[in-house]
């Protein structure tokens, strides 16, 4: 794989172009009925990254777009973090740094379709996995989490994190989402949740347990203990109380959950005890993290931050790892933390300690963009970059997909291939993004508000229904498609469609459609611009010179705020071909 990273300045970002040979492979496999996609390009060029961070500095996000729902873990001197992907797989990113801040991925741990075999059940934002843990205990590590419509709360081990994980080890005993393991000096291990009550007082009433388990087994050893009841009235919010882990410190145990639910009112609280069983007493200071209550019209905001997990560094000093939004505008507060499609993002910020309870971020402070670096060994930037202004390429040339591709639900046939001279090649098939099928579609994430993809096709559809192209995608109903397909007629057409909600066709409504004339036998570039609420699509036979098929169209349709659900847009090819009468 040849992939070129690159720091981007301009806001207008020029893609470097190839030509597919008439009688190479590429031509005949696109002759052949498949998809040939000879490359594909994504650039981004923030403005609040356009600056590099100063001396002793580093970029918040750390990792930029879809990277929800954070936990980390220090093994002597390395760092490994994971994050949700709902009903996208690979499940599960693992991540791996020296220093905190460069952040390189090093696998997936749901990574076999047997695993975690989503099907239509799973929504893309909505089901799948949840906030997972990793904790490190005994040379094994711990990935504990929960699979929503598809099988509850389950564990995989491994010795080596960048892949060899193991099946997964179901929790029925442990009801509700976002388990959390702790392992006690003592030998003892436990297992703390969020958790439904028995009687829900309130719509967004939800509790945090703890069940002792084996440490072993995982078989439960105590009952399910409350700790908090989020209908207890406090001066923050409690509503939806989820995400908990416990920490011993200093021979205290300190358990920090997340209430408010994920968006506007999102904050950190934090509650501690002599024991793991409690009583816990809350932090007369909580929230620690929270960005409710700061001016709405303030520059470049950040919002909804919380769901956090520390980390203790070598030198004894703590951090935490968290998720946040960056909104280009906060629509209508406080209904939903505002306008993004970037996903819930990974910040990184220091944790100091006052009168026995953590302090994250001051009161009415502003996330800050660029918050002092660890006292650590500089690590190297990653390969593949994951925040600031960047582009990268991909020539599809090694013989697998690199662990940042996404399908859309788990494959349960192999229908692209790469490799064997440098392309993607996907197999049309008749299961759609819309029908909440496993599409013939692989994606990236869009990591920034002002972005570009584009990509270099040869398809040659052979009736009305067959189609390749780009998909960017927030869930099953709402996307944008660009495709090159065919009329009743036989003519080779482009074609935008967009579906806006469950209430629209499967296929979505087509926005702009125009014939094509013979150039398009020696394929067609395909490149779509987001900035903000706006985006474009454009085309170009030779590569150059680009022709808009439809402009300034609405991108709020790959927002959270109009979709709902918890992930961010994910852009890649896609094909398919036209159903059996």
């Amino acid at each position: 794989m040849k992939l070129l990273p690159r720091l981007l300045l301009a806001a207008s970002i020029p893609f470097q172009l190839a030509a597919c040979v008439p009688g190479s492979k590429a031509a005949r496999d696109a002759d052949s009925g498949t998809a040939v996609f000879e490359w594909l390009e994504y650039a981004g060029a923030d403005p609040v990254f356009a600056q590099k961070p100063p001396t002793g500095s580093f970029q918040n996000p750390i990792l930029a777009g879809f990277y929800p729902d954070p936990s980390i873990e220090r093994v002597g001197d390395d760092y490994y973090m994971v994050n949700s992907t709902f009903g996208f797989y690979p499940g599960v990113p693992v991540f791996h740094s020296r220093d905190l801040v460069n952040w390189a991925q090093i696998g997936n741990a749901i990574d076999r379709p047997d695993m975690m075999p989503f099907d239509s059940s799973v929504s893309l934002n909505g089901g799948g996995i949840y906030a997972p843990t990793i904790r490190y205990h005994d040379g094994l590590f711990y990935l504990i989490t929960t699979c929503v419509r598809c099988g509850g709360n389950f564990i995989v081990t491994t010795r080596d994190p960048t892949g060899g994980w193991s099946d997964p080890i179901w929790l029925p005993h442990i009801s509700g989402i976002d388990p959390s393991p702790f392992f006690d000096d003592d030998g003892r291990a436990y297992i703390v949740h969020h958790a439904d009550p028995p009687a829900e007082k309130y719509p967004a009433h939800t509790q945090i347990r703890i069940m002792e388990v084996d440490p072993k087994t995982f078989a439960p050893l105590s009952e399910d203990v409350l700790l908090v009841d989020g209908s207890d009235k406090q001066p923050w919010h409690t509503d939806y109380i989820e995400g908990p882990h416990i920490y011993k410190v200093d021979g205290r145990y300190y358990l920090s959950a997340a209430g408010g639910g994920t968006g506007y009112f999102h904050q950190q609280l934090f509650y501690r005890a002599d024991t793991p069983l409690g009583p816990f007493e809350a932090n007369p200071g909580n929230p620690v993290l929270t960005q409710f209550g700061l001016p709405d019209d303030r520059p470049d905001p950040v919002t909804a931050t919380g769901h956090a997990d520390l980390v203790q560094d070598q030198a004894g000093n703590w951090w935490t790892v968290f998720l946040g939004t960056r909104v280009y505008d906060l629509a209508t507060p406080p209904q939903d933390p505002g306008n993004f499609h970037t996903g819930r993002e990974t910040f990184l910020l220091p944790v100091h300690w006052k009168d026995g309870w953590p302090v994250m971020l001051a009161k009415g402070q502003p996330l800050p963009w660029t918050p002092k670096a660890p006292a650590l060994p500089a690590g190297n930037p990653p390969a593949v970059p994951t925040t600031g202004n960047f582009g990268w390429r991909e020539e599809f040339d090694a013989p697998a997909l690199p662990p940042q591709w996404l399908f859309a639900r788990t494959p349960t046939s192999q229908w692209w291939t790469t490799g064997n001279g440098g392309a993607l090649v996907l197999q049309p098939r008749a299961e759609r993004i819309g029908g909440k099928g496993q599409p013939s579609f692989v994606g990236r994430r869009v990591q920034h508000m002002k972005a570009s993809f584009a990509t270099r096709l040869r398809f040659s559809p052979s009736r009305p229904g067959d189609e390749a192209g780009l998909l960017a995608v927030q869930s099953d109903d709402f996307y944008y498609a660009f495709g090159l397909g065919t009329n009743e007629r036989g003519d080779a057409v482009l074609r935008v469609h967009r579906r806006r909600g469950g209430a629209e066709p499967d296929d979505g409504v087509v926005l702009a459609e125009r014939t094509l004339g013979p150039e398009v036998r020696d394929g067609m570039t395909l490149k779509v611009d987001i900035d903000r609420a706006r985006i474009d699509f454009a085309y170009s036979a030779d590569g150059e010179t680009f022709t808009t098929l439809l402009g300034d169209a609405d991108a709020r349709v790959l927002t959270s705020a109009v979709a709902s659900g918890f992930t961010g847009a994910v852009v890649g090819p896609y094909a398919h071909k036209a159903a059996s009468p």
